[in-house]
């Protein structure tokens, strides 16, 4: 145990009360030579948050001074919620009032004040780190100075900027901010314009905003850049020493057909007792990227590879990633194999792992694969015709393996992936969805399987590793889910709040192939906890597996590549040198934090970036309808996905036959007097009324048809024929009776939850923002606006706003 591990022991002992530098000198038998390098430590753990210092100069852990440690998440109306460093621990709320001049990202200590149920609430008391160091937004120019309107509506602060800051930057430019002066309780935030990247509309600068929004290294430094070159350009003979030599073994990649870094091979047998011998043949990356050298840091700096709509930004440099690296066909690679013997019956009788040295046959893609095995096209089958039987034998053993993980409880969720179809000049001209087919499924599947053989077999031999762990969802989120479902027909079993995942998946076999498919999956996702890396392995609740780790991509993936280390150490000795295994202990958890924050960095710009190119494509689209499925409720209106993938919002304004109030149970908005119920999972018709690029955000408006079969703007419809999702089932009325009932008792407010709970309730990835200031019940008849209530309601309409004011506190 080191000096750090040992003054954290001690602070958490019951017993502990905060002590001075003195007394932990005592307790801790630190001799006066050892003093100076003792505060060192002190300062640096209070500086990670890791010990707090008081106001009397003595020292205690967070968790044991009613304190936390996290990541402050703004949210777009200015209070935020502090995301503890340690997980398990419940989200700390912070007003608006009491940042302290923090801002979204920064890394704080926040005081815990009161409880409400689970909810805890505090003020943050000290900023540790700061997470933004740029902003880009869009510049404005005034007569004797500047501001930047960040395009992050998390932060909630325009940026003033001085006349000498301004970098050439004009009126409407599109521009990179430097944080000179953060904001405090008396100081506004200041900065200056350090790159104009062009004028909104230009071809390219959505995506490049999104780039430095997140601070996404393009370029490599030069160091990094010289050991790439330095590295050869083929396998020599000196490289091939320790290794297997599975070159004449029949073996191939599959992948997508724009993939260029192919870090993955496979092979498959049938050996003369039957059994299967499945190769999983993974680029050996760490031969190349040594431990400490300039390319391993920049590689733990970018954590992972990062897949925009229009680019890749690479962990590593191209020369690498799509060169030596790359298990491209027809040339030897160096590679570490997992070896896997299957019984018919699927049991893993033995397995190997092993550094080797291959040759693939084929550089496969999905769509090849797919035809071959589900449209037998004889051009394909011929031109491919030695690896044929290997294919098909391939696809019997994935979909043994997947029924074999599906029969143990995994949660197998079903949703198709989209792709934004760009032309030359970066605009979008077509979005598709990408189903999975089972090309893909023999890739995850085995992929799967080597990830787990791999886990197992190096947690139990004790060793500092890294994982990917999926903890237990949160009961009350369970609950959430379990009375959801309850109100669309179907029964969870839980047991004091705990579903297991076979449990969970039986609901989504159940839900398969109907209108509200995609729905529950997407609040079942919700419902759970995100997936991280860890140095402990605690398992993986959505894969049902007890043992899980990352070993299968370590070309864009750092874990990956740090645990392709320890095996290759581990094999060399037969264990680890004392030196190294100390190190790796101390280093694991450190690299899993940002492997895993860097992870949500990736998927958010991923995310942002489809995003941006998918309210691009709708542009053209405004006046015209489209069928799609409602995808979430809210007190503000209703979102809609498109059969393209395409989310907009129906703002409950435009609902103007009837008060709309949102039951957050159903996450339905349901009509008080008519009982007309709009839910999860409804199929509509919308017209597309607006599309903002600058907010992200789509517009729609409900079409409906008349008596008479003619399609008409709902909003100004008043003899409406019941639409999708309108009454329906006895036990839908009665819900909407017991909304009613909540609402009415709550001062027309709607039922218990708010627009808080509301924007839970939105689905992730939302393009639509939500209107300030909106109130929940729109009047029937003309279309009145929010701010045009009938006087006879003025009052319901403030004690509604004071609940829902309450309720976010909360």
């Amino acid at each position: 145990m080191n000096m750090e591990e040992k003054i954290l022991s001690l602070m958490r002992e019951l017993s502990y009360k905060p002590m001075s530098v003195t007394e932990l000198q005592r307790a801790l038998d630190i001799g006066e030579d050892e003093r100076e390098a003792f505060l060192t430590l002190l300062r640096d753990m209070e500086d990670k948050g890791l010990v707090v210092r008081t106001r009397t100069h003595r020292y205690g852990v967070p968790e044991r001074m009613n304190l936390l440690v996290g990541r402050l998440q703004m949210k777009q109306r200015g209070f935020g919620f502090v995301i503890p460093d340690r997980p398990g621990i419940p989200d700390l709320y912070v007003h608006a009032g009491d940042l302290a001049g923090a801002m979204h990202g920064d890394r704080v200590v926040a005081r815990i004040h009161r409880r409400h149920g689970d909810r805890p609430e505090g003020e943050v008391i000290r900023i540790l780190e700061r997470g933004l160091h740029t902003v880009v937004g869009t510049f404005q120019s005034m007569r004797h100075y500047g501001f930047v309107r960040p395009d992050d509506r998390r932060i909630p602060v325009d940026v003033f900027i001085a006349p000498d800051d301004v970098g050439g930057a004009e009126d409407g430019d599109k521009v990179v901010v430097e944080i000179t002066v953060y904001p405090g309780r008396t100081t506004s935030c200041q900065g200056r314009v350090v790159e104009v990247l062009g004028r909104p509309g230009d071809p390219g600068v959505d995506v490049l905003a999104v780039v430095r929004k997140y601070e996404l290294p393009e370029a490599f430094p030069d160091e990094v850049l010289a050991e790439a070159e330095a590295v050869p350009d083929a396998v020599r003979d000196e490289d091939l020493a320790g290794r297997r030599d599975l070159r004449q073994r029949a073996m191939v990649t599959i992948d997508g057909e724009d993939a260029k870094d192919l870090d993955d091979a496979v092979s498959l047998e049938r050996l003369p007792g039957g059994n299967w011998l499945l190769g999983v043949h993974i680029a050996d990356v760490s031969y190349y990227v040594r431990e400490g050298s300039a390319l391993d840091e920049e590689a733990f700096r970018r954590g992972c590879s990062v897949y925009l709509v229009d680019r890749v930004i690479p962990m590593l440099p191209p020369r690498l990633s799509n060169g030596i690296c790359s298990l491209n066909p027809q040339v030897d690679r160096l590679a570490m194999t997992c070896e896997m013997e299957w019984t018919p019956d699927l049991r893993l009788v033995r397995h190997d792992i092993y550094p080797s040295v291959i040759r693939t046959r084929e550089r496969m893609t999905y769509t090849a694969v797919r035809r071959i095995l589900t449209e037998n096209v004889p051009e394909l089958i011929e031109r491919y015709e030695p690896l044929v039987p290997m294919f098909r034998d391939m696809r019997e053993l994935a979909l043994e393996l997947r029924r074999r993980r599906l029969r143990r409880g995994a949660v197998d969720f079903h949703f198709d992936e989209t792709k934004v179809i760009l032309d030359e000049s970066g605009r979008p001209v077509d979005i598709v969805r990408k189903p999975q087919t089972i090309a893909e499924q023999i890739i995850e599947e085995f992929m799967l399987a080597a990830n787990e053989t791999v886990a197992e077999y190096f947690q139990k031999l004790d060793v500092p590793f890294l994982y990917r762990v999926h903890e237990d969802p949160d009961p009350e989120k369970i609950e959430g889910f379990k009375e959801f479902i309850w109100n669309l027909g179907y029964v969870l079993r839980t047991k004091r709040g705990r579903a297991e995942p076979r449990a969970l998946q039986d609901i989504l076999d159940q839900v398969r192939g109907k209108p509200e498919e995609r729905v529950v999956n997407t609040i079942l996702l919700r419902s759970m906890r995100q997936a991280r890396y860890s140095h402990e392995g605690l398992g993986h609740f959505g894969l049902a597996a007890e043992f899980y780790t990352h070993f299968t991509s370590p070309i864009r993936r750092y874990p990956d590549l740090v645990i392709h280390r320890v095996i290759r150490e581990w094999l060399a000795h037969g264990a680890l040198p004392a030196a190294k295994e100390s190190r790796w202990r101390a280093e694991m958890p450190r690299i899993a934090d940002q492997s895993s924050e860097r992870e949500r960095v990736a998927v958010d710009a991923e995310r942002e970036s489809q995003d941006l190119k998918k309210v691009e494509f709708m542009l053209d689209k405004i006046g015209e309808t489209f069928e799609g499925i409602v995808s979430g409720a809210t007190s503000f209106g209703l979102f809609v996905e498109l059969e393209n993938s395409v989310e907009g919002l129906v703002h409950i304004s435009y609902l103007t036959d009837d008060y709309y109030l949102f039951d957050d149970r159903q996450f339905a908005l349901i009509g008080e007097r008519t009982g007309r119920t709009f839910r999860i999972g409804d199929r509509v018709k919308v017209l597309v009324a607006g599309a903002d690029k600058e907010e992200r955000a789509i517009d729609f408006r409900l079409v409906e048809e008349t008596g008479d079969g003619v399609e008409r703007d709902g909003s100004r419809v008043q003899d409406l024929r019941p639409a999708a999702g309108s009454g329906g089932r006895s036990r839908r009325k009665k819900a909407a009776a017991r909304a009613a009932a909540r609402s009415s008792r709550a001062g027309g407010a709607g039922p218990a939850g708010g627009v808080a709970r509301a924007a839970e309730a939105s689905p992730v990835g939302r393009t639509a923002r939500e209107a300030p200031g909106m109130r929940e019940p729109v009047l029937v008849g003309d279309a009145v606006t929010p701010a045009k209530k009938k006087r006879g309601h003025a009052g319901t309409a403030k004690k509604g706003k004071a609940k829902r004011q309450g309720k976010r506190r909360r």
